[in-house]
């Protein structure tokens, strides 16, 4: 079973710069990690080359930096990894990333399943994984806590709700995002670690993957960061004292005084 994981990395979240020109997050020399929900990905690839065979590509799409990423992903199992990387990427919203990234897919062309973490850390759109599916136009269930079964080119996944879960069928190969709830993520070991080491990352750029100009970077995409700001300072609010019946009444008092 051939698997291919997205990932991305994301500035540490105790180190975020914004471009006051562009409004883009500032990666260059920036701490970076991969994206946290990331991390279930890659071990639920590994896990289903485990009981499968088969391999685990992982892919991202960033600056050379990302390099990084890609090698933590191998020493946590992973058997491939792609860097795909251009400044002609450079700006690109949701939708030309993903646009990208399922050029990048169609160029490794065979697979069985795709699996994202739900969001990344830096954006929480959680737009790209279905957008990659939407651009390969195969069939994808968001949120997935827990892979029941795989069988006959069908899986049957458990898809989280704010009720509780539904259990979906999918044929394959389809696109899976995955929620904390599907695992715990193993730690590197030593092997894996010295493999990552002395791995050859394949690196692509645009033209290696065939993208049409005008879907990616900011003249692809249809959405812009116009303006970033930090919001006001909420005013003090009041603290009511006295009893049950008398913070009641002030309350009520209060709050029909805004309403009328």
């Amino acid at each position: 079973m051939n698997v291919i994981v997205c990932i991305k990395q994301v500035p540490n979240t105790t180190d975020v710069r914004i471009d006051p020109v562009t409004n883009t997050l500032i990666r260059e020399g920036v701490e970076s990690i991969i994206n946290p929900f990331d991390t279930y990905a890659i071990e639920e690839g590994v896990r289903l080359k485990e009981r499968f065979g088969g391999k685990v590509i992982v892919i991202t799409m960033g600056p050379p930096q990302a390099e990084t990423a890609l090698r933590e992903a191998l020493s946590l199992g992973g058997d491939e990894a792609i860097l795909i990387s251009d400044k002609k990427f450079a700006g690109s919203d949701t939708w030309a990333t993903s646009y990208t990234l399922s050029r990048a897919i169609k160029h490794i062309s065979t697979f069985d399943m795709i699996i994202c973490g739900k969001q990344a850390s830096d954006g929480d759109t959680a737009q790209v994984g279905p957008g990659i599916s939407t651009h390969l136009d195969i069939p994808q269930v968001t949120y997935v806590k827990r892979i029941e079964e795989i069988s006959n080119n069908k899986a049957k996944v458990e898809r989280m709700t704010e009720e509780g879960y539904d259990i979906i069928e999918t044929p394959l190969p389809c696109l899976l995002t995955v929620v904390k709830e599907i695992n715990t993520p193993r730690l590197p070991s030593l092997k894996g670690m010295i493999k990552a080491k002395s791995a050859k990352i394949i690196k692509w750029t645009a033209d290696d993957i065939n993208c049409d100009p005008k879907n990616i970077g900011l003249e692809g995409s249809p959405t812009r960061v116009v303006k970033i700001f930090t919001p006001p300072p909420r005013k003090g609010g009041e603290i009511l004292k006295g009893d049950t019946n008398e913070i009641a009444q002030r309350l009520a008092e209060s709050l029909r005084d805004v309403v009328i």
